[in-house]
């Protein structure tokens, strides 16, 4: 059974479907992201779990039980706010306390205690129970929001973008944090979030969400390597896209004429609907399946597609370097490892270069 399932679910706010017919179900003890940018409706999905909004049509369940009518406080789940919400008043130890201190009957004194020291080693806080709030560092004060949500042994645990207010290192080491302490707890996260490297990285499930719809649901890696369109593959990794339209359809692959009258050849996407011939496509192709090298040079392997152009910027991204090469196909983005490239002195802005790849390292998708 399901933690989490939703059954045709409706949420309009006047005039605008912020949940428009959407059904899904996470996987008992998952950790599951909704993705998506602002306003695609992440945050109201989860806003119906929580019970803080109630569905116009449809069902929300939790652990197999209906939640049509029950309010938040009666729910089994339990939320991690995007500013955490933590009480300045209180030292630690009464916020990660405050919501088993609201329950009736009250756990004893020697309970409370209990219960709260073990939350509070669980997220490694161990002894800072008579710390303040706003004596913390910002990791420390998520840590806290995280124990107060899990002493009261959730079903499901809902996570806002809790970690968009921390810096990118901070950020990446809760991230290994909160992958850690669910495998730990053994319970469901459901994580919202806008930043495709935090769903990827952490979820067992993610759901791509766009104007109130799912378009795709599945594991990371069906996502990034087999997207349903060209909004999923866009969303989900940097993607070089050339459009055009399907002028030859043979079993899995499809051939596109690009605008300017080109024909390149890629095979569909496992995840995607078949291509019909005159339907508008892209043919999608990662950066770090382009090869590249100085333009005088043969090509280094064998590849299906080469073209020419000249380097227009370098960026070192620390593992790798990305170039954007400006040329017959327009700006086109590609990377390759900092090992095989740094000792190079060619490959630097305004020089001629070639590059190409092999069909099959791109996808036929359709431009929506």
């Amino acid at each position: 059974m399901p933690d989490v399932e939703f059954r045709g679910v409706h949420r309009r706010f006047g005039p605008v479907r912020a949940v428009d017919g959407v059904s899904f179900a996470i996987t008992k003890g998952s950790f599951h992201s909704f993705l998506g940018p602002s306003g695609c409706g992440k945050t109201t999905s989860l806003r119906l779990i929580a019970g803080f909004e109630q569905p116009d049509e449809g069902d929300v369940l939790v652990a197999g039980v209906g939640m049509g009518g029950v309010p938040a406080y009666r729910r089994p789940v339990n939320m991690v706010f995007q500013h955490y919400a933590l009480f300045p008043h209180l030292d630690v130890f009464a916020n990660v306390a405050f919501g088993l201190r609201q329950r009736s009957p009250r756990p004893t004194r020697a309970e409370l205690g209990r219960r709260v020291d073990e939350a509070l080693a669980l997220v490694r806080l161990a002894g800072y129970g008579d710390r303040r709030a706003w004596e913390l560092s910002g990791g420390q004060q998520q840590r806290v929001a995280l124990a107060r949500a899990l002493i009261n042994r959730p079903t499901v645990l809902l996570l806002d973008e809790p970690l968009s207010a921390l810096d990118r290192k901070l950020r990446r080491d809760m991230q290994f944090e909160l992958q850690t302490l669910q495998r730990d707890v053994g319970i469901t996260f459901i994580l919202v979030t806008h930043d495709q490297e935090e769903a990827l990285s952490m979820s067992d499930s993610v759901a791509i969400m766009r104007d109130g719809r799912i378009v795709q649901f599945g594991a990371p890696n069906e996502l990034y390597d087999a997207p349903v369109n060209r909004y999923v593959a866009g969303f989900v990794g940097e993607t070089n896209f050339l459009a055009g339209r399907v002028v030859e359809r043979q079993d899995d692959r499809a051939s596109v004429r690009l605008d300017d009258g080109r024909v390149l050849a890629a095979p569909l996407s496992a995840g995607g609907p078949g291509l019909a011939v005159g339907e508008a496509a892209v043919i999608a192709v990662r950066p770090e399946a382009i090869q590249l090298w100085p333009g005088g040079d043969p090509a280094p392997t064998p590849l299906d597609q080469m073209f020419e152009g000249h380097i227009e910027s370098r960026i070192f991204l620390g593992d790798q370097i990305e170039f954007a090469v400006q040329g017959d196909l327009g700006r086109i983005l590609a990377r390759a490892p900092k090992a095989a490239i740094s000792v190079r002195g060619d490959l630097v802005p305004d020089t001629p270069v070639r590059f190409g790849w092999e069909n099959e390292s791109a996808l036929a998708l359709a431009d929506v």
